[in-house]
């Protein structure tokens, strides 16, 4: 009978111990959730908060203009080291499954090729198809990006040379 108590008592204290450890690991829970919604509050009743975030957001799309620099293309070094840089970060972009970037990166291999052609012909092959259909659409804007950017490129394509 002794043992009955004293078991008894010891499962009383473990119970009331995991139940005062949920009681705080509960109460700890909602401190947090009331400092978040809290600051929150804080936060976008600032007045100056909408106009930041407009400014964050404009400064953003100004900044993400076109991340590719084309190396002199009189240099074939620099050309060959772009290029085969290119055609790794679009791999690696297209396997992430950043379908965008992957072809701006691809796009920008393709116009500084010196075989355009077979190079969209090893593409076709080894891509799914809407992906390279994204990839000739995006060719001639890119063309027309390295002329705004001083360069002359190796290939201009036409809607008509790729189909």
């Amino acid at each position: 009978m002794i043992e009955f108590v004293q078991n008894k008592v010891n499962y009383d204290m473990a119970l009331s111990t995991k139940t005062a450890l949920g009681i705080a690991a509960g109460l700890c829970g909602s401190l947090f959730l009331g400092y978040c919604v809290y600051f929150d509050q804080k936060r976008r009743s600032d007045p100056n908060f909408k106009r930041k975030l407009k400014n964050k957001r404009k400064q953003q799309k100004l900044n993400k203009g076109p991340s590719t620099r084309i190396p002199d293309l009189t240099d074939a070094a620099a050309v060959q080291e772009f290029f085969l840089q290119e055609v790794h970060l679009g791999e690696e972009e297209l396997t992430r499954g950043n379908v965008e970037s992957g072809v701006e990166h691809l796009c920008a291999a393709v116009a500084v090729c010196g075989q355009p052609q077979q190079l969209l012909r090893v593409l076709q092959q080894t891509m799914p198809r809407h992906v390279f259909c994204l990839l000739l659409e995006r060719l001639p804007s890119f063309g027309q990006r390295i002329i705004a950017q001083g360069k002359q490129p190796q290939i201009l394509l036409d809607e008509d040379e790729l189909e």
